[in-house]
């Protein structure tokens, strides 16, 4: 059953670029509400535990090096069928295969440097959420 909330956080390459502004005036201009939002830096282990899930594949240094370089902005956004509708404005993880006018279209660099992250389903959005944000019941 799909839920009204998603996790979503803008990337060190996007928010260095000074594109935070953008990205959240698109995201609040498709119809999402802003619940909770801040802007943090994520040490390389605490990068570690967030990818946990990619541990053992040839990128996940990197990725945590790369998500530990600077600041991002997690956010959870509501709005009715938020994950899916995210997932559509966010765009295709290559910048180069995004829709126009998606975030990624508009802001990614590359494929890793890609400018903010989407959850994949109400599942991982609760954890997501959760994650930077406290405990399911604040989510």
């Amino acid at each position: 059953m799909a839920t009204n909330r998603t996790f979503t956080m803008i990337k060190p390459d996007a928010v260095a670029d000074g594109h935070s502004g953008a990205i959240i005036k698109m995201i609040e201009e498709a119809g999402f509400r802003i619940v909770s939002m801040k802007k943090t830096l994520l040490t390389n282990a605490r990068a570690g535990e967030f990818y946990a899930v990619h541990a053992g594949r040839p990128f996940y240094g990197e990725l945590c090096d790369y998500m530990s370089s600077g600041a991002i902005i997690p956010m959870i956004l509501e709005k009715d069928n938020a994950v899916a509708d995210f997932r559509l404005l966010v765009g295709a993880t290559d910048p180069a295969k995004a829709d126009e006018g998606t975030i990624r279209k508009l802001f990614a660099k590359s494929i890793g440097a890609n400018a903010i992250h989407g959850s994949d389903s109400d599942e991982n959005a609760a954890i997501e959420g959760s994650f930077f944000f406290g405990g399911l019941e604040q989510f």
